[in-house]
C-alpha cells in the first residue's frame, strides 16, 4: 500500500513538471512568433522610409552637378559628419592630447578639445595652448579628477589655463572626449 501512494506523488510530479515545461514551450513560441511580426512591421517602415530618402538624394542629385563646383569646405558628404573646426566659425579642434597622469602613473588619460577663438583663428597660439594643455595633465592626479565635481574642476583649470595663454583670445574651450583608463 505504501509502494502505491509513492508510485502516485511520482507520477503527479512528473505531470506537473510536464504541464510548466509544456507551458514554457508554448510561451516561447507565442513571444518568438510576436517578435517575427512586429519586427516585420518595424522593418517595412525602416525601408520605406530609407527608399524614400534615396529617392530624394537621387533627385537633388542632378541639381547639385549642375554648376560643376567642387563641394565646401563647410559641407559633408553622405555619410560624414560636418567638421566642427573652420576658420568661418573662429573653431581651432586641437590634435587628441594622450598623456598618463601624474599618479597613478599607471592611468591614462586622452582629450580632444577644440578652441572657439573670438576673432580670427590663430594657430600657432592654438599650438602653445595644446602642449600647455598636455603639460597641466601630468600634473594631475586621478583623485583629482574622479568624479562629476572632479572633471567640472578640470574643465575650470584648463579654461584658466587657456585664458591665461590666449590673453582673452579664446572665448571658449570644447571638451570633445575625455577618457580615462
Amino acid at each position: 500500500m505504501a509502494d502505491q501512494e509513492e508510485e502516485d506523488g511520482g507520477k503527479k510530479k512528473k505531470s506537473a513538471m510536464m504541464q510548466m515545461i509544456i507551458g514554457f514551450a508554448v510561451l516561447t513560441i507565442v513571444g518568438g512568433g510576436a517578435g517575427w511580426v512586429i519586427g516585420n512591421m518595424s522593418a517595412q517602415k525602416i525601408l520605406s522610409a530609407e527608399k524614400a530618402a534615396n529617392e530624394q538624394k537621387k533627385a537633388e542629385a542632378p541639381k547639385a552637378g549642375e554648376g560643376d563646383q567642387a563641394p565646401a569646405e563647410g559641407e559633408a558628404g553622405a555619410n560624414t559628419l560636418e567638421k566642427i573646426s573652420t576658420e568661418a566659425n573662429g573653431v581651432v579642434q586641437l590634435e587628441p592630447i594622450t598623456t598618463n597622469l601624474a599618479y597613478p602613473s599607471e592611468n591614462w588619460v586622452r582629450m580632444e578639445v577644440a578652441l572657439l577663438f573670438k576673432d580670427k583663428p590663430d594657430v600657432a597660439l592654438a599650438e602653445d595652448i595644446h602642449q600647455d594643455i598636455l603639460a597641466y595633465l601630468r600634473t594631475v592626479s586621478l583623485q583629482q579628477i574622479e568624479g562629476p565635481r572632479g572633471f567640472e574642476y578640470l574643465k575650470e583649470d584648463i579654461q584658466e589655463r587657456v585664458d591665461l595663454r590666449s590673453e582673452g583670445r579664446v572665448s571658449k574651450v570644447l571638451f570633445r572626449t575625455f577618457v580615462l583608463e
